[in-house]
Parts: C-alpha cells; structure tokens; sequence
C-alpha cells in the first residue's frame, strides 16, 4: 500500500458510515492509485451492502476484493454477513469454511456469523453450540456478554413443547365427567 493510496483509504474508512459522499470521493482516490487494493474494495462493498442494499454489486466487490488478496483478514467477514443478508446460504457457508481456515481472522466472529447461518435455518442447536465454540476465541469481557445474550435470544425462539396445555385439557376432562 502506497503512502498516498493509504492516505485515501482512511481517510475513506474515517468517513464511513456517517459522511458517504466524503467516504467515496476518498475511496475513489485510494482505488485510482491501486484497483486491486483488497481493503479499498472490501469497503466499497460494505457501501453497497450495508448503506445501500445492493448486495448483488455489493458481491461483485467483495468477490473482486477476495481475488486480490485471498489472506485479506477483513474481506471474509463483511462478505459473509452480505451474503446472509441476501439469503445466499450456501455461498455463505462455503465462504466460511474458508474463512475459519485463514491465519490470524477473528474465528470468534466467524462462528458467530456460521451460528447466524443455521438460526436462520432454524436449527437453533446447531447456532447454539457454534455460539458455545465461539466462548473459545472471545477475548474479552463485552464479547462474551455479546455471546451469553445471543444463547439466551436463540434459547428463547426454541418452541416450547405445550405439555402444560394437554394437562389442562384431561383434567378439565375429568371434571366434566
């Protein structure tokens, strides 16, 4: 990364999210130094993604981003929560897969996106021992209160077997009678 093109980038990512129009005219810059900086294109693909909701032009950034740098420790995470967003499941999975296998990427907050991935399936055991693998790499307080509130919110969407309501239901039976 030049001195100039560094400059640009976070100057773009200072910008981002509060001053878009300012984030861009940074980032076209950064990426005018260097089209293949994996960091520059990561961040063009959270504008579409995140502010505007284009995941598809979003993908074709981040995927761009991936090709420049396979190692790149940012692109994966943003790249995944766009394709969870647009309901690309198995791209997703994929993608973490390869994630987890990266050196040096927070495999904290890949398990918490791949535990995403299976709430959104509804297999809610699933979520929730990725949620307990991911107790493992949290290094610090505020991400294991983050994680013990996640279990606790997917604990809450389990449905509840009703034995109360047949219960109810025979000894009101047995009253009738």
């Amino acid at each position: 990364m030049t001195l100039t093109k560094s400059k640009y980038y976070f100057e773009a990512l200072d910008y981002y999210p509060y001053n878009l129009a300012e984030c861009l005219e940074a980032l076209n810059y950064a990426l005018s130094y260097d089209p293949e900086d994996a960091d520059s294109l990561c961040l063009m693909g959270r504008i579409y993604s995140e502010m505007l909701n284009d995941y598809e032009k979003a993908k074709l950034y981040f995927g761009e981003a991936l090709q420049c740098d396979v190692t790149n420790l940012n692109t994966p995470r943003y790249y995944i929560k766009c394709l969870l967003d647009n309901e690309d499941l198995d791209e997703a999975e994929k993608l973490i897969e390869y994630s987890l296998k990266i050196k040096g990427i927070d495999k904290c907050r890949i398990l918490i996106q791949k535990s995403y991935l299976f709430e959104i399936k509804m297999d809610f055991k699933k979520a929730l021992e990725l949620l307990k693998e991911a107790k493992g790499f949290a290094y610090d307080q505020q991400m294991l209160d983050f994680l013990k509130s996640k279990e606790k919110f997917i604990k809450e969407k389990i449905p509840k077997k009703h034995k109360g309501i047949t219960k109810r239901k025979n000894s009101k039976k047995k009253e009738t009678n």
